[in-house]
C-alpha cells in the first residue's frame, strides 16, 4: 500500500501543475477549481490500485477531473438552459484587465449552454491543447467524433453568444 502511495505522487508529479490549473480553468474560479482539484485527487489516491497501466496515468487521471467536474456542476436541465452573449471576441483583443474581465465573463456566459462533460472536452482542448487523438483516448471515442463534438459545442456557443446579443441589442 505504501509503495503504491509513492508511485501515484512519482506519477502525478509532472502532471501536477497541469491538472491543477484544468480544474481552475473548468470551474473558472480559483478557490472553487483548488477544492475540485483536492476532492479529484483525493478518490485517485483511492482508485489507484485499480489502474492497469502506468503509462496511461495521464488520461486516467483527467478522466477523474472530469468525472469529479461532472458530479460536481451537476444541475437540472432547465437551470443549464441560459442564453448567452457574443460580444466576446472584441474583448478579447483587449490587454487591459476590464476587458479581460468582459472576455471571462463572455466566455462564462457561452460555457453555460454546455454540459458539463462538453465543457471539459472543450476547455482540454482549447486551453490545455490536447490533441484530438488524445481526447479520443480519454473519451474512448474515434478521432471523428471528438472533431464533430467540438464543432457541435463550437456552434451552440457561438447561436448562445448571438442570441443574448440579440436580445441585449433589443432592451
Amino acid at each position: 500500500m505504501r509503495e503504491d502511495r509513492s508511485l501515484f505522487w512519482k506519477l502525478l508529479e509532472p502532471e501536477y501543475h497541469g491538472a491543477l490549473m484544468f480544474c481552475r480553468k473548468l470551474m473558472a474560479n480559483r478557490e472553487q477549481g483548488d477544492d475540485l482539484f483536492q476532492d479529484a485527487l483525493v478518490l485517485a489516491l483511492t482508485k489507484f490500485g485499480s489502474l492497469r497501466d502506468q503509462t496511461s496515468f495521464r488520461p486516467w487521471l483527467y478522466r477523474i477531473l472530469v468525472n469529479t467536474f461532472h458530479s460536481t456542476v451537476r444541475r437540472p436541465w432547465w437551470k443549464r438552459v441560459v442564453p448567452l452573449t457574443s460580444e466576446m471576441q472584441g474583448h478579447l483583443a483587449c490587454a487591459d484587465p476590464v476587458g479581460a474581465h468582459d472576455a471571462r465573463r463572455w466566455l462564462g456566459r457561452a460555457f453555460k449552454v454546455l454540459s458539463p462533460e462538453t465543457q471539459a472536452l472543450v476547455t482540454l482542448y482549447e486551453l490545455e491543447e490536447w490533441t484530438i487523438g488524445e481526447l479520443a483516448g480519454l473519451y474512448d471515442l474515434t478521432e471523428g467524433t471528438v472533431k464533430a463534438r467540438l464543432f457541435r459545442a463550437r456552434r451552440k456557443m457561438k447561436k448562445a453568444l448571438l442570441s443574448y446579443q440579440t436580445t441585449e441589442e433589443q432592451s
